[in-house]
Parts: C-alpha cells; structure tokens; sequence
C-alpha cells in the first residue's frame, strides 16, 4: 500500500502523516481571515442542527398524518369503560373486538363490501378504458373544435360534480322524457326506464368518460401520451398498424403504470364517494353510505330503536370503528401497490 504523501502549507507546516482532520482544520484555518473563520463556523453549526430539525419535521409531520389512524386504531378495540376512563390515553386498559364485531353487524359489511366492490371496480375499469382513450385523442389527433373539448375537460376538473347534480337526476329519472311516455303505454316497462337505485347511474357517466374526476384522468393520460415518443406511431403506421391497434399494440403497453395510478386513483375516488352516491341511491348499499348513516344503524340493530340516545363518547368507538372498516382495504391495496403508483406519478407529469 503507497504512503500518502505528505501535504505541505503556506506556512511550510508538514500537513498529513499521521494528523488528525482536527489538526489539519486548525492548519487551514491560521491562514483565514475573520469572514472566512466566522462563514466556516456557521457551515459547521448548521450540518449539525439541520438533521435534528430535519428529523423534528418529519417526525411531526408523520404525527399529523397518521394521527387519525392510530386514534382508530385505539378506539376499535377498547371497551366502552375505556371512555371514560382519564387514565387511557392510546394505549386500551381492556382489550376486546366487541366494537367491531358490533359495527360489522350493523353495517351488514359483507354485503356492503361486495356491492361497493362491484360498483368500485367495475366502474373504474370502464372509466380508465374511456379516459385512456380520450387523453390518446387529445395527445396525438388534430381535428377540428379540439381546444374547445379540451377545455371542457378542464372545466371537469374545476367545476364541482354538484353543479349538474340535478340534470343528471332528471336524466336518470326520466330518461330524457321518455320515461314517463313509455310508462302511459306500458307501466311495467315503464318502470325499467327509472334508473335511479341502479348501477347504470355510476356505470353510463364513467362509460362515456364523464364519471367522478374523469377531467383529471383525461388530463394524466393527456401528458402521458405527449411524452412517449413520435417514433413508436411512426414504426407502427410502417408495419401497417391503424390508429386503433397502434393504441392497443403498442401504446397501451407503453403506459401501464399511468394506467394503474389511474385506476388506484379511480378506486379511491369511487370508495370514497358520498355525494354523488346519495343523490342516485335511496339504499345504503354502500360503505359510504353506510358509514353517514352508522348511528341510526347502530341504534336499530344495537338497541332496536332508532330514538335511542348513546353518550356521543361512547358513540366514538362504533364510529372510529367503522371508519377503520372502511378504510383498510385501500390501506390493503396501496400496501401492495405503492411501488408502482409513486412509479405511475414520476412519469404520468403530475411531479417536476
């Protein structure tokens, strides 16, 4: 192994062989002026507080973001004596799967699972298929009127789903007029023309690419496509590929983790969907749904009447249990899948 050289100063001091980075850093330091001493020294200070304040940072921002989590995940499994107890904090003095054995009873979460999970999944496949080709139109078609139709994409994404609320419910209802028409003819087929309490209320927006948040979906795919290279159309219009197969050949293929921060996008969206919901269902045949209305539940199957009145400290456990119910299998999914949706969100545009 070769010596290290020695390194001599201006000063004609011997620097290396043997001394310190200590010893070293005082060498250097003799031939600085007061600015350049003072500068160092606050270099020094900050590398060593900036970890400590960094970690502070995190550490309280993890806090706040998984602070509702933890406190339902606390709440789920105490006994209703925990309530009031001063002495419990997060940790339960009585253990028990009481709430949630109780809160999965009222909310009949079996049933309501697997309907929330056909209305979920099916509507967000049908609505990532239609985006996905909405966004390839806009990226890579010219045609006539299309600023303006990109503009009412964009209108999607800024004007709330509750301002077409009410025209959406007349069309459901009614069916363009025609329901009640048809019901003077025939009532029973009349009735099939009411599709409220219907799948097809989710199912026809999403098929058409107008269904919750289709505006930004449009627009993930839209910057998606514009990034991928001219050259993959060119090579496929060569070996006589149409537009459509291009699309599905080659494109398609291309894309696949824009295509699945899209869908986890859609299913979160969809799950969590309240409003648009209530205004198309009179049943709660939804975890949302059933999770706005858990108390009246909770009073009926609980205590069998719906005029009950549970001490609202109480009502917290059956409440934070529900709300855990609801939300662990996204927890479940995303646990699976982050690696390719922080993939999917690097290149879909969304960051940089």
């Amino acid at each position: 192994m070769a010596k290290e050289k020695p390194v001599i100063a201006s000063d004609g001091t011997l620097v290396g062989g043997g001394l310190s980075k200590k010893e070293i850093k005082k060498i250097h330091m003799r031939n600085m002026n007061e600015k350049e001493i003072a500068y160092l020294r606050r270099k020094e200070l900050i590398e060593k507080v900036w970890p400590v304040s960094r970690f502070l940072i995190l550490f309280g921002l993890c806090f706040i973001i998984l602070y509702p989590l933890i406190y339902m995940l606390s709440c789920a499994f105490r006994a209703q004596e925990d309530m009031n107890d001063p002495t419990v904090m997060w940790i339960p003095r009585h253990f028990t799967l009481k709430i949630l054995q109780q809160t999965w009873q009222a909310m009949d979460f079996g049933s309501t699972l697997t309907n929330t999970l056909l209305l979920n999944i099916g509507c967000s496949l049908v609505q990532v298929v239609t985006c996905a080709i909405t966004g390839y139109g806009f990226a890579r078609f010219r045609f006539k009127g299309k600023n303006l139709l990109f503009g009412l994409v964009l209108m999607q994404i800024l004007v709330p789903s509750q301002i077409i609320a009410i025209p959406q419910y007349m069309e459901f209802r009614y069916c363009l007029g025609l329901q009640p028409l048809i019901e003077k003819l025939s009532p029973a087929l009349g009735a099939k023309f009411n599709l409220i309490d219907t799948p097809l209320t989710m199912y026809l927006p999403a098929l058409m690419a107008n269904g919750i948040r289709a505006g930004l979906m449009i627009f993930i795919f839209r910057q998606f496509f514009k990034g991928l290279p001219k050259e993959l159309e060119d090579a496929a219009y060569l070996d006589g590929c149409g537009p459509f197969r291009t699309f599905v050949q080659v494109m398609i293929p291309n894309a696949g983790s824009s295509f699945l921060t899209v869908f986890l996008f859609s299913v979160v969206w969809y799950w969590n969907d309240f409003y648009v919901s209530s205004t198309f269902f009179t049943k709660n045949n939804t975890i949302a749904l059933m999770l706005k209305n858990l108390n009246t539940r909770l009073s009926l199957v609980l205590f069998n009447s719906a005029t009950v009145e549970v001490s609202p400290r109480e009502q917290i456990l059956w409440m934070e249990a529900g709300c855990l119910l609801a939300v662990l299998p996204l927890l479940i999914m995303y646990i699976f899948l982050q690696k390719y949706f922080t993939e999917g969100i690097e290149r879909s545009g969304l960051v940089g």
